[in-house]
Protein backbone atom coordinates (compact mmCIF):
# COMPACT_ATOMS: atom_id res chain seq x y z
CA UNK A 1 0.00 0.00 0.00
CA UNK A 2 1.25 3.50 -0.75
CA UNK A 3 -0.67 4.67 2.32
CA UNK A 4 -1.68 3.22 5.68
CA UNK A 5 -4.79 1.34 6.71
CA UNK A 6 -5.92 3.92 9.27
CA UNK A 7 -5.80 6.70 6.67
CA UNK A 8 -8.71 5.10 4.81
CA UNK A 9 -11.18 6.32 7.43
CA UNK A 10 -10.19 9.95 6.72
CA UNK A 11 -10.65 9.82 2.95
CA UNK A 12 -13.49 11.75 1.33
CA UNK A 13 -13.95 9.16 -1.42
CA UNK A 14 -13.04 5.48 -1.39
CA UNK A 15 -12.88 3.57 -4.67
CA UNK A 16 -12.94 -0.19 -4.09
CA UNK A 17 -12.33 -2.30 -7.19
CA UNK A 18 -11.59 -6.02 -7.39
CA UNK A 19 -11.77 -6.47 -3.62
CA UNK A 20 -14.42 -8.23 -1.55
CA UNK A 21 -13.07 -6.34 1.43
CA UNK A 22 -15.49 -7.44 4.14
CA UNK A 23 -14.87 -11.13 3.39
CA UNK A 24 -11.13 -11.06 2.69
CA UNK A 25 -9.89 -8.07 4.71
CA UNK A 26 -12.49 -7.36 7.41
CA UNK A 27 -10.26 -5.08 9.48
CA UNK A 28 -9.64 -2.88 6.46
CA UNK A 29 -13.39 -2.89 5.86
CA UNK A 30 -13.96 -1.37 9.30
CA UNK A 31 -12.02 1.72 8.16
CA UNK A 32 -14.28 1.97 5.10
CA UNK A 33 -17.33 1.87 7.35
CA UNK A 34 -15.83 4.57 9.60
CA UNK A 35 -15.20 6.77 6.57
CA UNK A 36 -18.81 6.30 5.49
CA UNK A 37 -19.96 7.39 8.95
CA UNK A 38 -17.94 10.58 8.46
CA UNK A 39 -19.70 11.26 5.15
CA UNK A 40 -17.27 9.73 2.63
CA UNK A 41 -18.52 8.58 -0.75
CA UNK A 42 -17.99 4.90 -1.56
CA UNK A 43 -17.58 3.85 -5.19
CA UNK A 44 -17.62 0.08 -5.62
CA UNK A 45 -16.67 -1.71 -8.83
CA UNK A 46 -17.44 -5.41 -8.59
CA UNK A 47 -19.37 -7.78 -10.87
CA UNK A 48 -21.03 -9.31 -7.79
CA UNK A 49 -23.39 -7.72 -5.31
CA UNK A 50 -21.01 -8.14 -2.38
CA UNK A 51 -21.68 -6.85 1.14
CA UNK A 52 -20.08 -3.45 0.41
CA UNK A 53 -22.71 -2.88 -2.29
CA UNK A 54 -25.24 -2.08 0.44
CA UNK A 55 -23.00 0.80 1.59
CA UNK A 56 -21.93 2.04 -1.85
CA UNK A 57 -23.05 5.40 -3.24
CA UNK A 58 -22.64 3.86 -6.68
CA UNK A 59 -22.07 0.18 -7.50
CA UNK A 60 -20.47 -0.45 -10.89
CA UNK A 61 -21.17 -4.05 -11.94
CA UNK A 62 -18.69 -4.39 -14.80
CA UNK A 63 -18.53 -7.29 -17.20
CA UNK A 64 -15.70 -9.65 -16.29
CA UNK A 65 -12.32 -8.48 -17.51
CA UNK A 66 -13.36 -4.94 -18.53
CA UNK A 67 -11.62 -2.91 -15.81
CA UNK A 68 -9.41 -0.91 -18.17
CA UNK A 69 -12.43 0.26 -20.17
CA UNK A 70 -14.20 1.29 -16.95
CA UNK A 71 -11.19 3.22 -15.64
CA UNK A 72 -10.55 4.89 -19.00
CA UNK A 73 -14.21 5.91 -19.13
CA UNK A 74 -14.02 7.45 -15.65
CA UNK A 75 -10.80 9.30 -16.51
CA UNK A 76 -12.31 10.56 -19.78
CA UNK A 77 -15.09 12.17 -17.75
CA UNK A 78 -12.68 13.59 -15.16
CA UNK A 79 -10.66 15.27 -17.91
CA UNK A 80 -13.73 16.45 -19.80
CA UNK A 81 -15.29 17.98 -16.67
CA UNK A 82 -11.91 19.43 -15.55
CA UNK A 83 -11.87 17.51 -12.28
CA UNK A 84 -8.20 16.58 -12.78
CA UNK A 85 -5.21 18.23 -11.05
CA UNK A 86 -3.18 20.18 -13.67
CA UNK A 87 -0.64 21.44 -11.14
CA UNK A 88 0.20 17.95 -9.91
CA UNK A 89 0.36 16.61 -13.46
CA UNK A 90 2.72 19.38 -14.55
CA UNK A 91 5.04 19.18 -11.55
CA UNK A 92 5.08 15.46 -10.75
CA UNK A 93 4.38 13.44 -13.91
CA UNK A 94 5.33 12.78 -17.53
CA UNK A 95 3.73 11.03 -20.49
CA UNK A 96 0.44 12.87 -20.00
CA UNK A 97 -0.22 13.90 -23.60
CA UNK A 98 0.06 10.38 -25.02
CA UNK A 99 -2.12 9.09 -22.19
CA UNK A 100 -4.68 11.84 -22.77
CA UNK A 101 -4.88 10.96 -26.46
CA UNK A 102 -5.90 7.36 -25.69
CA UNK A 103 -8.61 8.55 -23.30
CA UNK A 104 -10.31 10.58 -26.04
CA UNK A 105 -11.83 7.41 -27.45
CA UNK A 106 -13.32 6.21 -24.14
CA UNK A 107 -16.48 8.23 -23.84
CA UNK A 108 -18.91 7.13 -21.11
CA UNK A 109 -21.07 5.65 -23.84
CA UNK A 110 -18.24 3.53 -25.27
CA UNK A 111 -17.16 2.46 -21.79
CA UNK A 112 -20.77 1.51 -21.06
CA UNK A 113 -20.96 -0.61 -24.20
CA UNK A 114 -17.85 -2.57 -23.16
CA UNK A 115 -18.46 -2.82 -19.42
CA UNK A 116 -22.24 -3.18 -19.29
CA UNK A 117 -22.40 -0.31 -16.76
CA UNK A 118 -24.86 2.52 -17.47
CA UNK A 119 -23.02 5.63 -18.70
CA UNK A 120 -24.64 7.78 -16.01
CA UNK A 121 -23.12 5.54 -13.30
CA UNK A 122 -19.66 5.89 -14.83
CA UNK A 123 -20.12 9.67 -14.82
CA UNK A 124 -21.32 9.65 -11.19
CA UNK A 125 -18.34 7.53 -10.08
CA UNK A 126 -15.97 9.92 -11.88
CA UNK A 127 -17.61 12.87 -10.15
CA UNK A 128 -17.31 11.37 -6.68
CA UNK A 129 -13.65 10.49 -7.18
CA UNK A 130 -12.61 13.53 -9.22
CA UNK A 131 -14.17 16.17 -6.97
CA UNK A 132 -13.04 14.75 -3.61
CA UNK A 133 -10.25 16.56 -1.80
CA UNK A 134 -8.83 13.18 -0.77
CA UNK A 135 -9.64 9.97 -2.62
CA UNK A 136 -8.15 6.53 -2.03
CA UNK A 137 -8.06 3.47 -4.28
CA UNK A 138 -8.35 0.00 -2.74
CA UNK A 139 -7.88 -3.05 -4.89
CA UNK A 140 -7.06 -6.72 -4.60
CA UNK A 141 -6.80 -9.80 -6.80
CA UNK A 142 -9.92 -8.97 -8.75
CA UNK A 143 -7.66 -6.44 -10.46
CA UNK A 144 -4.41 -8.40 -10.72
CA UNK A 145 -5.56 -11.91 -11.62
CA UNK A 146 -6.12 -11.20 -15.30
CA UNK A 147 -4.06 -11.46 -18.47
CA UNK A 148 -4.23 -7.65 -18.35
CA UNK A 149 -3.39 -7.43 -14.64
CA UNK A 150 -0.44 -5.08 -15.15
CA UNK A 151 -2.57 -2.84 -17.39
CA UNK A 152 -5.25 -2.77 -14.69
CA UNK A 153 -2.79 -1.69 -12.01
CA UNK A 154 -1.17 0.93 -14.25
CA UNK A 155 -4.64 2.32 -15.02
CA UNK A 156 -5.31 2.74 -11.29
CA UNK A 157 -1.98 4.57 -10.98
CA UNK A 158 -3.08 6.78 -13.89
CA UNK A 159 -6.30 7.62 -12.03
CA UNK A 160 -4.45 8.54 -8.85
CA UNK A 161 -1.96 10.77 -10.71
CA UNK A 162 -4.64 12.36 -12.87
CA UNK A 163 -6.43 13.61 -9.76
CA UNK A 164 -3.37 14.25 -7.60
CA UNK A 165 -4.43 11.57 -5.14
CA UNK A 166 -0.97 10.22 -4.37
CA UNK A 167 1.75 11.34 -1.97
CA UNK A 168 -0.74 12.75 0.53
CA UNK A 169 -2.55 11.39 3.58
CA UNK A 170 -5.82 9.53 2.98
CA UNK A 171 -5.08 9.05 -0.73
CA UNK A 172 -3.00 6.56 -2.68
CA UNK A 173 -3.11 3.30 -4.60
CA UNK A 174 -3.57 0.58 -2.02
CA UNK A 175 -3.40 -3.13 -2.92
CA UNK A 176 -4.59 -5.48 -0.20
CA UNK A 177 -2.28 -8.48 0.06
CA UNK A 178 -3.97 -11.86 -0.16
CA UNK A 179 -2.09 -13.44 2.76
CA UNK A 180 -0.51 -12.14 5.93
CA UNK A 181 3.14 -12.05 4.83
CA UNK A 182 2.95 -11.78 1.04
CA UNK A 183 4.46 -8.30 1.30
CA UNK A 184 7.30 -9.63 3.44
CA UNK A 185 8.02 -12.49 1.05
CA UNK A 186 8.29 -10.06 -1.86
CA UNK A 187 10.39 -7.65 0.20
CA UNK A 188 12.83 -10.46 0.98
CA UNK A 189 13.40 -11.44 -2.65
CA UNK A 190 10.64 -13.99 -3.07
CA UNK A 191 10.41 -13.01 -6.73
CA UNK A 192 12.46 -14.40 -9.62
CA UNK A 193 14.05 -11.12 -10.72
CA UNK A 194 15.16 -9.35 -7.54
CA UNK A 195 17.21 -9.69 -4.38
CA UNK A 196 15.78 -8.41 -1.06
CA UNK A 197 14.55 -4.84 -1.27
CA UNK A 198 13.68 -5.22 -4.98
CA UNK A 199 17.32 -4.89 -6.03
CA UNK A 200 17.54 -6.42 -9.55
CA UNK A 201 19.57 -9.59 -9.98
CA UNK A 202 20.63 -8.30 -13.41
CA UNK A 203 22.56 -5.24 -12.16
CA UNK A 204 26.26 -5.57 -11.40
CA UNK A 205 26.08 -3.43 -8.25
CA UNK A 206 23.34 -5.55 -6.68
CA UNK A 207 25.02 -8.77 -7.73
CA UNK A 208 28.35 -7.75 -6.18
CA UNK A 209 26.66 -6.48 -3.03
CA UNK A 210 24.96 -9.78 -2.30
CA UNK A 211 27.88 -11.90 -3.49
CA UNK A 212 30.09 -10.09 -0.95
CA UNK A 213 27.49 -10.31 1.82
CA UNK A 214 26.82 -14.01 1.31
CA UNK A 215 30.36 -15.04 0.22
CA UNK A 216 28.93 -16.83 -2.79
CA UNK A 217 28.98 -16.60 -6.57
CA UNK A 218 25.52 -15.55 -7.72
CA UNK A 219 23.78 -15.81 -11.08
CA UNK A 220 22.80 -12.69 -13.01
CA UNK A 221 19.91 -14.49 -14.72
CA UNK A 222 16.26 -13.91 -13.89
CA UNK A 223 14.60 -17.01 -12.47
CA UNK A 224 11.34 -18.69 -13.43
CA UNK A 225 7.85 -17.76 -12.31
CA UNK A 226 5.49 -20.43 -10.94
CA UNK A 227 3.83 -21.14 -14.34
CA UNK A 228 7.27 -21.38 -15.92
CA UNK A 229 8.44 -23.79 -13.20
CA UNK A 230 5.45 -26.06 -13.84
CA UNK A 231 6.06 -25.92 -17.59
CA UNK A 232 9.69 -26.80 -16.90
CA UNK A 233 8.65 -29.89 -14.95
CA UNK A 234 6.46 -30.89 -17.87
CA UNK A 235 9.20 -30.51 -20.51
CA UNK A 236 11.99 -31.88 -18.32
CA UNK A 237 14.03 -28.68 -18.02
CA UNK A 238 13.19 -28.54 -14.29
CA UNK A 239 13.95 -31.71 -12.34
CA UNK A 240 13.07 -30.84 -8.75
CA UNK A 241 10.71 -28.50 -6.93
CA UNK A 242 10.77 -27.27 -3.33
CA UNK A 243 7.31 -26.00 -2.29
CA UNK A 244 7.14 -24.04 0.96
CA UNK A 245 3.84 -22.94 2.48
CA UNK A 246 1.97 -23.20 -0.83
CA UNK A 247 -0.64 -25.59 -2.21
CA UNK A 248 -0.50 -25.34 -6.02
CA UNK A 249 -2.64 -28.45 -6.56
CA UNK A 250 -5.55 -26.37 -5.30
CA UNK A 251 -4.41 -22.77 -5.77
CA UNK A 252 -3.01 -22.79 -9.33
CA UNK A 253 -5.10 -22.76 -12.52
CA UNK A 254 -5.81 -25.86 -14.59
CA UNK A 255 -5.38 -28.40 -11.80
CA UNK A 256 -5.03 -31.30 -14.23
CA UNK A 257 -1.94 -29.67 -15.74
CA UNK A 258 -0.53 -28.87 -12.29
CA UNK A 259 -0.85 -32.47 -11.09
CA UNK A 260 0.78 -33.83 -14.24
CA UNK A 261 3.66 -31.38 -13.86
CA UNK A 262 4.24 -32.23 -10.19
CA UNK A 263 4.04 -35.94 -10.94
CA UNK A 264 6.84 -35.49 -13.48
CA UNK A 265 9.26 -34.10 -10.88
CA UNK A 266 12.21 -36.30 -10.04
CA UNK A 267 12.07 -34.80 -6.56
CA UNK A 268 9.16 -32.92 -4.99
CA UNK A 269 9.75 -31.50 -1.52
CA UNK A 270 6.91 -29.81 0.39
CA UNK A 271 7.40 -27.87 3.62
CA UNK A 272 4.12 -27.08 5.37
CA UNK A 273 2.16 -27.30 8.60
CA UNK A 274 -0.55 -29.66 7.25
CA UNK A 275 -0.53 -32.53 4.77
CA UNK A 276 -2.04 -30.52 1.92
CA UNK A 277 -3.12 -32.06 -1.41
CA UNK A 278 0.26 -30.92 -2.75
CA UNK A 279 2.14 -32.45 0.17
CA UNK A 280 0.35 -35.74 -0.49
CA UNK A 281 2.14 -35.86 -3.86
CA UNK A 282 5.59 -35.12 -2.40
CA UNK A 283 8.56 -37.44 -2.17
CA UNK A 284 9.66 -35.66 1.01
CA UNK A 285 7.50 -33.68 3.46
CA UNK A 286 9.21 -31.31 5.89
CA UNK A 287 6.98 -30.30 8.84
CA UNK A 288 7.19 -26.57 9.41
CA UNK A 289 6.16 -24.67 12.53
CA UNK A 290 3.07 -22.48 12.50
CA UNK A 291 3.01 -18.79 13.46
CA UNK A 292 2.47 -19.53 17.17
CA UNK A 293 5.40 -21.94 17.31
CA UNK A 294 8.20 -19.65 16.15
CA UNK A 295 9.79 -16.23 16.48
CA UNK A 296 10.10 -13.89 13.52
CA UNK A 297 8.46 -11.01 11.71
CA UNK A 298 5.62 -10.46 9.27
CA UNK A 299 5.48 -7.49 6.87
CA UNK A 300 1.84 -6.75 6.19
CA UNK A 301 -0.10 -5.02 3.44
CA UNK A 302 0.70 -1.49 4.70
CA UNK A 303 4.47 -2.25 4.77
CA UNK A 304 4.39 -2.66 8.56
CA UNK A 305 7.00 -5.01 10.01
CA UNK A 306 5.70 -6.64 13.20
CA UNK A 307 7.14 -9.17 15.63
CA UNK A 308 5.78 -12.69 15.87
CA UNK A 309 6.58 -14.41 19.17
CA UNK A 310 6.71 -18.09 19.99
CA UNK A 311 3.82 -19.06 22.27
CA UNK A 312 4.17 -22.86 22.31
CA UNK A 313 6.77 -25.38 21.21
CA UNK A 314 6.42 -26.97 17.76
CA UNK A 315 4.60 -30.30 17.67
CA UNK A 316 6.53 -33.50 16.96
CA UNK A 317 9.41 -33.06 14.52
CA UNK A 318 8.25 -29.66 13.26
CA UNK A 319 10.81 -26.86 13.12
CA UNK A 320 10.77 -23.18 12.27
CA UNK A 321 11.15 -22.58 8.54
CA UNK A 322 14.47 -20.76 8.90
CA UNK A 323 15.95 -23.68 10.85
CA UNK A 324 14.92 -26.17 8.16
CA UNK A 325 16.35 -24.02 5.34
CA UNK A 326 19.56 -23.40 7.27
CA UNK A 327 20.19 -27.10 7.85
CA UNK A 328 19.40 -28.08 4.26
CA UNK A 329 21.72 -25.36 2.97
CA UNK A 330 24.51 -26.50 5.27
CA UNK A 331 24.11 -30.11 4.15
CA UNK A 332 24.34 -28.95 0.52
CA UNK A 333 27.70 -27.38 1.32
CA UNK A 334 26.76 -23.73 1.86
CA UNK A 335 27.02 -23.33 5.60
CA UNK A 336 24.53 -21.06 7.37
CA UNK A 337 25.10 -20.22 11.04
CA UNK A 338 22.38 -17.79 12.08
CA UNK A 339 21.81 -17.96 15.81
CA UNK A 340 18.26 -16.60 15.74
CA UNK A 341 15.67 -14.75 13.66
CA UNK A 342 17.04 -11.54 15.20
CA UNK A 343 20.43 -12.23 13.62
CA UNK A 344 18.73 -12.76 10.26
CA UNK A 345 16.96 -9.40 10.65
CA UNK A 346 20.33 -7.75 11.32
CA UNK A 347 21.60 -9.08 7.99
CA UNK A 348 18.40 -7.93 6.26
CA UNK A 349 18.99 -4.42 7.58
CA UNK A 350 22.59 -4.49 6.35
CA UNK A 351 21.73 -5.38 2.74
CA UNK A 352 18.21 -3.94 2.26
CA UNK A 353 18.05 -0.12 2.27
CA UNK A 354 14.30 0.06 2.96
CA UNK A 355 14.81 -2.13 6.05
CA UNK A 356 18.06 -0.44 7.11
CA UNK A 357 16.75 0.89 10.42
CA UNK A 358 14.66 -2.13 11.40
CA UNK A 359 15.87 -4.35 14.25
CA UNK A 360 14.10 -6.46 16.84
CA UNK A 361 14.67 -3.97 19.65
CA UNK A 362 12.71 -1.38 17.61
CA UNK A 363 9.75 -3.64 16.86
CA UNK A 364 8.04 -3.53 20.22
CA UNK A 365 4.44 -2.36 20.07
CA UNK A 366 3.10 -1.39 16.64
CA UNK A 367 6.24 -2.14 14.63
CA UNK A 368 7.69 -0.01 11.82
CA UNK A 369 6.65 0.75 8.26
CA UNK A 370 9.31 0.69 5.59
CA UNK A 371 11.07 2.60 4.11
CA UNK A 372 12.97 2.93 7.37
CA UNK A 373 16.53 3.61 6.19
CA UNK A 374 18.33 4.06 9.54
CA UNK A 375 17.85 3.53 13.26
CA UNK A 376 16.79 7.14 13.84
CA UNK A 377 14.06 6.99 11.20
CA UNK A 378 10.47 6.64 12.51
CA UNK A 379 9.22 4.67 9.48
CA UNK A 380 7.11 5.92 6.59
CA UNK A 381 3.35 6.40 6.89
CA UNK A 382 2.76 7.01 3.17
CA UNK A 383 4.92 6.92 0.05
CA UNK A 384 5.75 9.41 -2.72
CA UNK A 385 5.32 12.55 -0.59
CA UNK A 386 7.69 14.75 -2.60
CA UNK A 387 8.80 12.55 -5.47
CA UNK A 388 8.28 9.13 -7.01
CA UNK A 389 11.00 6.51 -6.86
CA UNK A 390 11.72 7.06 -10.56
CA UNK A 391 11.58 10.86 -10.21
CA UNK A 392 8.40 11.76 -12.09
CA UNK A 393 5.36 9.53 -12.20
CA UNK A 394 4.82 8.00 -15.64
CA UNK A 395 1.38 7.97 -17.23
CA UNK A 396 0.76 4.88 -19.35
CA UNK A 397 -1.45 5.03 -22.44
CA UNK A 398 -3.48 1.84 -22.12
CA UNK A 399 -6.25 0.51 -24.34
CA UNK A 400 -8.78 -2.15 -23.39
CA UNK A 401 -8.02 -5.77 -24.25
CA UNK A 402 -10.60 -8.54 -23.75
CA UNK A 403 -9.94 -11.57 -21.54
CA UNK A 404 -7.94 -14.46 -22.98
CA UNK A 405 -11.08 -16.61 -23.09
CA UNK A 406 -14.58 -15.39 -23.92
CA UNK A 407 -17.96 -17.11 -23.99
CA UNK A 408 -19.23 -18.86 -27.13
CA UNK A 409 -21.93 -21.33 -28.12
CA UNK A 410 -20.16 -24.29 -26.53
CA UNK A 411 -19.18 -22.49 -23.31
CA UNK A 412 -21.83 -19.77 -22.94
CA UNK A 413 -21.38 -18.73 -19.30
CA UNK A 414 -18.77 -16.56 -17.60
CA UNK A 415 -17.11 -17.90 -14.44
CA UNK A 416 -15.28 -15.91 -11.80
CA UNK A 417 -13.71 -17.14 -8.57
CA UNK A 418 -13.10 -15.67 -5.13
CA UNK A 419 -13.24 -16.10 -1.37
CA UNK A 420 -15.82 -16.43 1.39
CA UNK A 421 -15.62 -14.91 4.86
CA UNK A 422 -15.07 -18.15 6.81
CA UNK A 423 -12.17 -19.60 4.85
CA UNK A 424 -8.67 -18.58 3.93
CA UNK A 425 -7.01 -19.37 0.61
CA UNK A 426 -7.06 -23.17 0.06
CA UNK A 427 -8.63 -23.66 3.53
CA UNK A 428 -5.70 -25.79 4.70
CA UNK A 429 -5.97 -24.12 8.09
CA UNK A 430 -9.56 -22.93 8.30
CA UNK A 431 -11.11 -26.31 7.44
CA UNK A 432 -9.04 -27.76 10.28
CA UNK A 433 -10.79 -25.31 12.62
CA UNK A 434 -14.19 -26.83 13.53
CA UNK A 435 -15.90 -23.50 14.21
CA UNK A 436 -14.85 -21.98 10.88
CA UNK A 437 -15.54 -25.19 8.99
CA UNK A 438 -19.05 -25.29 10.48
CA UNK A 439 -19.77 -21.87 8.95
CA UNK A 440 -19.40 -23.11 5.35
CA UNK A 441 -18.84 -26.84 5.01
CA UNK A 442 -18.76 -27.24 1.23
CA UNK A 443 -18.34 -25.37 -2.00
CA UNK A 444 -21.22 -23.77 -3.87
CA UNK A 445 -21.92 -22.21 -7.24
CA UNK A 446 -23.75 -18.89 -7.41
CA UNK A 447 -26.00 -18.45 -10.42
CA UNK A 448 -28.68 -15.92 -11.26
CA UNK A 449 -32.38 -16.92 -10.99
CA UNK A 450 -32.80 -16.33 -14.75
CA UNK A 451 -30.10 -18.87 -15.53
CA UNK A 452 -31.50 -21.27 -12.94
CA UNK A 453 -34.91 -21.13 -14.63
CA UNK A 454 -33.41 -21.75 -18.08
CA UNK A 455 -31.43 -24.73 -16.81
CA UNK A 456 -34.24 -26.08 -14.66
CA UNK A 457 -32.28 -26.07 -11.40
CA UNK A 458 -33.23 -24.87 -7.93
CA UNK A 459 -31.35 -23.98 -4.75
CA UNK A 460 -29.15 -26.87 -3.62
CA UNK A 461 -29.28 -28.89 -6.83
CA UNK A 462 -26.09 -30.65 -7.88
CA UNK A 463 -24.74 -29.35 -11.18
CA UNK A 464 -21.81 -30.16 -13.42
CA UNK A 465 -19.63 -27.19 -14.44
CA UNK A 466 -17.18 -27.74 -17.29
CA UNK A 467 -14.54 -25.63 -19.02
CA UNK A 468 -12.00 -26.51 -21.69
CA UNK A 469 -9.72 -27.78 -18.90
CA UNK A 470 -11.99 -30.06 -16.89
CA UNK A 471 -15.22 -30.40 -14.95
CA UNK A 472 -16.47 -30.47 -11.36
CA UNK A 473 -19.70 -31.15 -9.49
CA UNK A 474 -21.05 -28.64 -6.98
CA UNK A 475 -24.35 -27.54 -5.41
CA UNK A 476 -26.12 -24.37 -6.50
CA UNK A 477 -26.91 -21.15 -4.69
CA UNK A 478 -29.53 -19.22 -6.67
CA UNK A 479 -29.00 -15.49 -6.08
CA UNK A 480 -28.99 -12.08 -7.70
CA UNK A 481 -25.51 -11.49 -6.28
CA UNK A 482 -24.38 -12.41 -9.79
CA UNK A 483 -25.77 -11.07 -13.05
CA UNK A 484 -27.42 -13.31 -15.64
CA UNK A 485 -24.79 -15.22 -17.58
CA UNK A 486 -22.22 -15.00 -14.75
CA UNK A 487 -21.30 -17.72 -12.23
CA UNK A 488 -19.25 -17.42 -9.04
CA UNK A 489 -17.32 -20.24 -7.39
CA UNK A 490 -15.15 -19.98 -4.25
CA UNK A 491 -11.79 -21.75 -4.58
CA UNK A 492 -11.38 -22.99 -0.98
CA UNK A 493 -12.91 -26.44 -1.43
CA UNK A 494 -10.86 -29.29 -2.90
CA UNK A 495 -14.00 -31.41 -3.48
CA UNK A 496 -15.28 -28.80 -5.95
CA UNK A 497 -11.94 -27.32 -6.92
CA UNK A 498 -12.54 -24.14 -8.92
CA UNK A 499 -9.06 -24.33 -10.40
CA UNK A 500 -9.91 -27.47 -12.30
CA UNK A 501 -11.79 -25.00 -14.52
CA UNK A 502 -9.72 -21.81 -14.52
CA UNK A 503 -7.59 -20.64 -17.44
CA UNK A 504 -3.78 -20.84 -17.08
CA UNK A 505 -3.29 -17.97 -19.56
CA UNK A 506 -1.22 -15.32 -17.78
CA UNK A 507 -0.24 -11.68 -17.90
CA UNK A 508 2.83 -11.36 -20.17
CA UNK A 509 4.69 -9.14 -17.70
CA UNK A 510 3.74 -10.24 -14.18
CA UNK A 511 2.97 -13.83 -15.28
CA UNK A 512 -0.08 -13.96 -12.98
CA UNK A 513 -2.81 -16.32 -14.26
CA UNK A 514 -6.30 -15.21 -15.26
CA UNK A 515 -8.14 -16.73 -12.30
CA UNK A 516 -10.97 -14.19 -12.45
CA UNK A 517 -12.54 -14.99 -15.81
CA UNK A 518 -13.07 -18.03 -18.01
CA UNK A 519 -15.83 -19.59 -20.12
CA UNK A 520 -17.84 -22.57 -18.87
CA UNK A 521 -20.96 -24.59 -19.52
CA UNK A 522 -23.41 -25.86 -16.94
CA UNK A 523 -25.84 -28.75 -16.72
CA UNK A 524 -27.85 -30.45 -14.02
CA UNK A 525 -25.99 -33.42 -12.55
CA UNK A 526 -27.51 -36.88 -12.50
Amino acid sequence: MTNSIDEIQDSECIFVIGSNTTSSHPLVATRIFRAKQKGAKLVLADPRKIQLASEADVHLRQNLGTDVALLNGMMHVILDRKWHDPAFIEARTEGFEEFKKVLEDYTPEKAAAITGIPAEDIIKAAEYFGTAETATIIYCMGITQHTTGVDNVKSLANLAMLTGNIGREATGVNPLRGQNNVQGACDMGGLPNVYPGYQPVTTLDAQKKFSDAWHAELSDKTGRTVPEMLDGLSDGSVKALYVMGENPVQSDPDTTHVKKALAAAELLVVQDIFLTPTAQMAHVVLPGACFAEKDGTFSNTERRVSRVRKAVDPVGDARADWEIIQEISTRFGYEMNYESPAAIMDEIAAVTPSYGGIAYDRLEGEGLQWPCPDRDHPGTKFLHKDAFARGKGLFHAISFKPPAEVVDEEYPLWLTTGRVFAHYHTATMTRNCPRLDDEIREGFLELNPEDADILGVIEGDAVKVASRRGEIKVRTTVTDRVNPGVLFLPFHFIESNANVLTNPAFDPIAKIPEFKVCAVKLEKAA
